[in-house]
């Protein structure tokens, strides 16, 4: 943050004694890490604090510090609805436009409350009184970090802060695979460490805590489903709403399965389909790359989406099928690049 940047947020905070802390629909490791590290740091100062979340997020982030204390939208709609309209201060993460938020976003937009938007997304759309954006960085994790860091408020902070912040830049880097060569990255990681975290296990409980059903559902998606395109160095699958009945879906399942075909030799895009499980035609988006492919274009053109250059997302209103044939057109469309 610029000094004056860091003196608006310092006063936003002082100024507030209600604060929501919230992020975008379907949470993933990140949106509910960072979420989780600002409001330890905002208690710290003595702030009635509360997360809100869209909705459910994965089973294996239940373990961190005060997740027990979020509050899903799609549970208390009434309850977080009366939040919003009485909280002096909400803090943004991890989303660069309300609708991320989706059926949150009118009482997010509506509310009275000032706005703290940090976030690490392309053109952000957020009507805050401070927007923190830097889309070169990690995570949200990070710069949750980087405001805290500056504001002086990290060495009164312990492990319920740094576990959620770690957890955050681990799952957002693909255990610190991508997006995370910037020296900056390893010193953070280093303080984090002087809190005396286990980041081991924190691997083990986010990567090493799926059910045997999730494991079926990895080799099944792999041997099955999986479609590799060596022509265009690309591949993808798609899941079906039966599929994950079959093997027993529940949230946080498909995680990681989009990086596994990376492993290919010489393989530079990997796509996921998935069929949503309750709502007809609607079909979720991942996309990872290597190097300098820009995924986060093919996420824009074809998938209604976005994010960083090696890591996106979108989604697709339409049947798995035609989901399917737009994946193979976006494969095409780049093959120049792909090849």
């Amino acid at each position: 943050m610029t000094s004056d940047q860091l003196a608006q947020m310092d006063q936003l905070i002082s100024t507030a004694q209600s604060v929501l802390v919230v992020c975008h629909k379907s949470p993933d490791g990140d949106a509910i890490g960072s979420s989780l590290g600002m409001a330890e740091y905002l208690r710290q100062r003595g702030k009635d604090v509360t997360v809100v979340v869209p909705d459910q997020y994965p089973d294996f982030l239940h373990w961190l510090p005060n997740s027990e204390k979020i509050v899903r939208y799609d549970k208390h709609p009434g309850k977080c609805d009366m939040l919003f309209k009485i909280a002096d201060l909400i803090v943004c993460l991890d989303f660069n436009t309300p609708s991320r938020v989706e059926d949150m976003e009118p009482a997010l937009v509506s509310s009275p409350a000032r706005k703290i938007l940090i976030d690490h997304h392309l053109k952000p759309d957020v009507d805050a009184d401070l927007v923190i954006s830097q889309p070169e960085a990690s995570s949200a994790s990070e710069l949750v970090f980087r405001v805290v860091w500056q504001l002086g408020g990290f060495p009164e902070l312990g492990k319920a802060f740094a576990i959620p912040v770690y957890c955050g830049m681990m799952t957002d880097t693909g255990g610190f695979t991508f997006n995370s060569t910037r020296p900056e990255i390893f010193f953070i990681i280093g303080e984090l460490l002087t809190k005396h975290i286990d980041k081991d296990k924190i691997y083990r409980n986010v990567y090493h805590n799926y059910s045997y059903d999730r494991i079926r559902l990895m080799g099944y998606v792999m041997y099955e489903k999986l479609v590799y395109l060596p022509e265009y160095h690309a591949s993808y699958y798609a899941i079906t709403r039966d599929e994950q009945k079959r093997f027993n879906f529940i949230k946080g399942d498909a995680e990681g399965l989009v990086n596994i075909p990376q492993q290919i030799k010489g393989l530079k895009l990997s796509i996921s389909l998935r069929e949503d499980t309750e709502k007809p035609n609607l079909v979720w988006v991942s996309l990872r790359s290597v190097d300098d492919f820009p995924c986060n274009l093919v996420a824009e053109r074809f998938f209604n989406g976005g994010g960083h250059l090696n890591a996106s997302g979108g989604r697709l209103n339409c049947s798995i099928d035609e989901a399917v044939e737009i994946a193979r057109q976006a494969i095409v469309a780049f093959a120049d690049t792909l090849k």
